[in-house]
Parts: C-alpha cells; structure tokens; sequence
C-alpha cells in the first residue's frame, strides 16, 4: 500500500484501495467488496456476527445501527428479525447511505437509513431495544454526548453494544497507533481513546452492568480471524518467521485448556496501541 495516497473523501479512499490488485484480501475482510449483498451474507454467517448474537443476550425488537457504514450489521440485524434502523452520516453510494438503500433494496429487508451523526440522534426519547454500534465511539467528536444519545433512545432494560472500539494504555501513544494504522494514512479520520475514558463515558451516560471485553477473549475483537485462525497468527508472530517454531506453538496453544489458561495472560501483557475492545452494557 502507497502511504503517500492521500485522499479527500473515505469513498474515494476506498475505491483506490478496492483496486490495489495486493488488497484484495484486506478489502474482502474489511467487507468493502461486491457484490454488497454478498459481503453481508457473508458478516451475518461470520463468527463475528455469532459472537454479537450471543452477547445480545437474546433481545428483539427495533435496533438502531450507528455508523452503518455500508449497512453489513444492519442487514445482519434485519436478518436476525430486528426492526432496524440505519444510522449513517456519509451519504456514499459505495460506503453511506445510498450503499444502504441498495442493500434493503437487493435483500428485500426492510431497513430505515437516516442520514445523522451519532452526537444528534434524531428520534425520540426510549424507542430502541438494542443500539448497535461497531467501530463507532473512537470516531465521535464527543464521546460523553454521543454515549449520552444512545442511552436516551434506549428503552429501559434495552442493550448498547459497542464493539471494536481501539484503546491505547496512554495518550502518548495514539500517534504509533495512528501512524501504523492502514486505512488512517489514506484518508484519516481514526482515533482511539483509553479504556477508562471509555468506561467513564458509558458509566455517566447512566448504564450498568457494563461488561468489557478483550482483544483476547472474543471473536468480536480479533475477527476476521476466526478462533483458530488468531491463534495460528499469534504463532506465527511469536515464531519469529521460523515455520517450524510457529507450527508448534500453533499446536500448544490448540492443546485443551491451554487457551484458557494463555488468554487472559495474554490480555494483561498486551499493550499494543490501538488493540480493539468491545463494550456491552444495559439501561436501567
């Protein structure tokens, strides 16, 4: 990838890279390839979407997606049965709101595409079972008021999930995590606070029960991988480039109870700026 591409829009970033012959993989993970239906089918049968389900604890009802970017957990959610609203600021036929409309169009679900920003939710006070909202904190300009708005047209004993949010352990090191970070030298636009400012926002904007998870202990964090295939990465990272060595410590780490054991080591050693964590809290 040309660090020195520099581009004026996220849409126009994400066409040059969906035609970077070296991205197609990244492209495919990131879920900005076509057919758009496809790439969605492909999200709601992902482990990443069981895992969302999961935690969702088994809510229905109307869930509000915000960001929703190309509308790939929107339909995941329509798909699931949710009533759903899409909340997506950027009006793109490729990666905002017209690229939402498609998809309800192609699938035939019925999903509502509001174009706001998080910050000024336009709907009225507890109307939300469930807002949903992936990779989307570390964006707002306001993280308190934003979580403040989610809260508001959440109904009461109603679920937020936000998932893959990045985190650095000091405010020092966002500018590492900004400079290695591949889409944020295309068009900018990343961010990533600490995890207490995330838990404090959550927390004043008056929810409990607010439950924090690692970048170890979810497919939710480390997809697109999927279980197995994050621990054969972290072999192959530890291996120092020797097949051999990352064969075996890919077998280690497979070996019953061993998983269980390395995982939540793993997690207080790690320190890497920008690790994802995911956040599930509910409304009193």
């Amino acid at each position: 990838m040309n660090a020195d591409q520099n581009f004026s829009s996220w849409e126009a970033a994400v066409a040059w890279l969906r035609q970077q012959p070296d991205q197609t993989q990244f492209v495919a993970d990131c879920y900005y390839d076509d057919p758009l239906i496809a790439a969605a089918e492909r999200y709601w049968r992902s482990e990443e979407w069981s895992a969302v389900r999961a935690l969702m604890g088994g809510a229905t009802g109307k869930a509000l997606d915000v960001g929703a970017g190309r509308g790939i957990a929107s339909y995941a959610m329509a798909r699931d049965g949710f009533v759903v609203t899409a909340l997506e600021p950027d009006p793109s036929d490729l990666v905002g709101a017209e690229a939402i409309r498609g998809l309800a169009e192609a699938s035939g679900l019925d999903i509502q595409v509001v174009e706001e920003f998080s910050e000024r939710l336009p709907f009225d006070d507890g109307i939300f079972d469930v807002v949903f909202a992936r990779a989307v904190l570390h964006h707002t300009k306001d993280l308190k008021a934003a979580c403040r708005e989610f809260v508001r047209v959440l109904k009461p004993g109603g679920r937020l999930l936000a998932i893959r949010e990045h985190v650095v352990s000091h405010p020092k090191d966002l500018p590492t995590f900004l400079a290695s970070h591949p889409l944020h030298r295309l068009y900018g636009g990343e961010h990533a606070f600490m995890l207490d400012e995330y838990e404090g926002a959550l927390k004043s904007a008056g929810l409990e029960e607010i439950q924090v998870i690692s970048p170890w202990h979810s497919p939710v964090n480390f997809a697109p991988y999927n279980l197995a295939g994050f621990q054969r990465e972290l072999a192959r990272r530890a291996s120092l480039g020797i097949p051999i060595v990352a064969a075996l410590l890919t077998g280690v780490l497979r070996i019953p109870g061993v998983w269980p054991i390395a995982r939540p080591l793993l997690a207080r050693l790690d320190r890497r700026p920008g690790r994802l964590y995911s956040f599930v809290a509910r409304k009193v």
